[in-house]
């Protein structure tokens, strides 16, 4: 989640528009009206497949868990438009963009502070992303007492169970069902991946078509 100049929260890696759009300029500075003119298409990467794709605003994602009540949200909090806008003013218009459906909704970050804070004035649930191993992180991660632990799993010790604490670990860069499976045999719970149709296929599950 990027934020706009006009305070607008945007669902978007970067702050820089040009790898996922092809336009230019950075997103913190630019205000709604230009921002929704703009595909998120990623042209330099799929051409002219998803031409026509708009860049979503996290009002546009609220409006989808409204329409499926089983779903849940990991809403990252950017570091980019932390630092640019402010950590109280990107929570404040995160957490009211959530409205409606904030209790299906858990704030993410690689920024700790980030994190303490928005447990604070949100009472949501927190999750915090690590930047390094947890065994570097680990008294850290203990005072914060996150709901749910980040991490990319090449950062992760090569064997054994994963450090137990109130929360859950949640993995990404998790691309086929080997390396899923052993990472639940270790405790991990939820796993992020770029390959999910052909991690699905290799779990064997079968995902419902949309109605």
């Amino acid at each position: 989640m990027q934020l706009s100049a006009d305070g607008v929260p945007w669902v978007i890696h970067d702050a820089e528009l040009s790898r996922t759009t092809g336009a230019s300029g950075d997103l913190r500075l630019l205000g709604s009206d230009w921002l929704a003119k703009v595909e998120a298409s990623e042209p330099h990467r799929f051409g002219h497949r998803y031409a026509g794709t708009p860049l979503p605003r996290l009002a546009a994602v609220v409006e989808l868990l409204a329409a499926h009540p089983q779903a849940r949200a990991f809403v990252e909090l950017k570091r980019a438009s932390l630092e640019h806008h402010g950590r109280e003013a990107c929570i404040e218009r995160v957490v009211a963009t959530l409205d409606g459906v904030r209790e299906r909704c858990v704030l993410i970050s690689f920024d700790e502070p980030a994190c303490r804070l928005a447990r604070a004035v949100s009472g949501l649930p927190i999750g915090w992303v690590l930047e390094h191993t947890p065994a570097a992180q680990l008294d850290r991660l203990a005072a914060l007492a996150p709901e749910f632990v980040f991490c990319d799993h090449r950062r992760l010790p090569f064997a054994g169970p994963l450090p137990e604490g109130p929360w859950t670990w949640a993995v990404y860069e998790v691309r086929d069902a080997m390396l899923a499976r052993s990472l639940y045999a270790r405790g991990v719970a939820l796993v992020e991946s770029m390959a999910p149709a052909r991690l699905l296929a290799e779990l064997g599950v079968t995902v419902p078509e949309a109605r």
